[in-house]
């Protein structure tokens, strides 16, 4: 286990994460398609970059982001719309061989239509504020104009047609060239039988996880394992989250940790502090431990606290706090 970062991979910020002791990351955002920053020579320098401050750059994300399928970048994937999906299939297939060319072991990406959705602030510990969802206040919320996304119905068979012929194109690829997919779990999952605005998000319980994983079985084919994302699927969290981590992490299974905290549980929640949710965070990473979990160990989601810019105290309280972990661990 080690700390990681998603956040950023520019030069001035990985000063500061190299200063914090962190040696790992996962870059931002590279490009929206298949351009010279995905060539084998483009990825080549970012990573020599990200190298330069004494930082190994584990993983990349592919353009599939948690973003409303309005604002997807590869949006006719998760539409099922054919032709155009299956070129921006092929683009994401090379982006895998061309990472493995230039010493990538591990992309991430989300297979998402409705992002991440939350109703709001709440307020948080001290005077700061909690990102919040709450499934029947959301609901009550719908004007007639959003009932339906601009994906229309989406049905969970129609979900999982459109994941699995995805996933039959690209894993074989990533299988062959050695790179290990992460995919994030739909965040927040919704209730099986209504969905929320037409869509059901298949991977937003732990059944749907465990059903992705069996899928096109590979060893790199897996999870980007949100903790936060998965004890919003849980009515106790801090009780039924290890069950998850063993179940994942001893297949292996999880190839990425976002290790972030929530209070509440399925249907509603709110981002916290890691210290101060309903989950035991010194509890879940050892259970992490037992399982031998190898990669990174990353903040995610923080507060928003008044007068700290793009949360950058809000991410140092965040990694202090995971690095204190990992040492405790030895």
């Amino acid at each position: 286990m080690k700390i990681g970062t998603q956040h950023s991979d520019k030069d001035e910020v990985l000063t500061v994460m190299s200063s914090f002791g962190i040696k790992n990351i996962c870059s931002a955002d590279i490009s929206p398609s298949l351009d010279e920053k995905w060539s084998v020579e483009g990825l080549t320098r970012l990573r020599e970059r990200v190298e330069k401050h004494g930082i190994t750059l584990d993983m990349v994300p592919i353009p599939l982001p948690s973003a409303y399928i309005s604002a997807a970048q590869m949006g006719a994937i998760m539409l099922g719309q054919s032709p155009m999906r299956d070129r921006q299939i092929e683009q994401i297939q090379q982006m895998i061989r061309n990472c493995a060319k230039a010493g990538i072991p591990a992309i991430k990406y989300n297979m998402s239509i409705l992002g991440v959705v939350r109703i709001g602030r709440t307020p948080g510990r001290g005077e700061s504020s909690y990102s919040t969802w709450n499934y029947a206040k959301a609901v009550a919320q719908l004007t007639e104009k959003d009932k339906l996304t601009e994906a229309g119905p989406v049905s969970a068979d129609q979900y999982w047609e459109r994941i699995d012929y995805f996933l039959e194109r690209v894993v074989p690829v990533a299988t062959e060239e050695k790179v290990r997919m992460a995919c994030h779990p739909h965040d927040p999952g919704m209730p099986e039988a209504e969905g929320y605005r037409g869509v059901h998000t298949v991977l937003g319980s732990p059944d749907g996880l465990k059903k992705f994983i069996a899928m096109h079985e590979s060893p790199y084919h897996g999870l980007n394992f949100c903790q936060g994302t998965v004890s919003e699927m849980l009515k106790d969290p801090n009780k039924e989250i290890h069950d998850l981590i063993r179940y994942f992490g001893s297949r292996k299974k999880i190839f990425n940790v976002h290790f972030r905290n929530i209070h509440g549980g399925f249907g509603d929640f709110q981002e916290t502090f890691p210290d101060a949710g309903s989950v035991n965070m010194i509890d879940a990473i050892k259970t992490y431990q037992e399982v031998s979990y190898p990669y990174m160990l990353m903040p995610d989601h923080v507060p928003q606290i008044p007068g700290d810019t793009g949360g950058a105290q809000a991410f140092a309280f965040a990694f202090g706090y995971i690095q204190a972990l990992i040492q405790m661990l030895g």
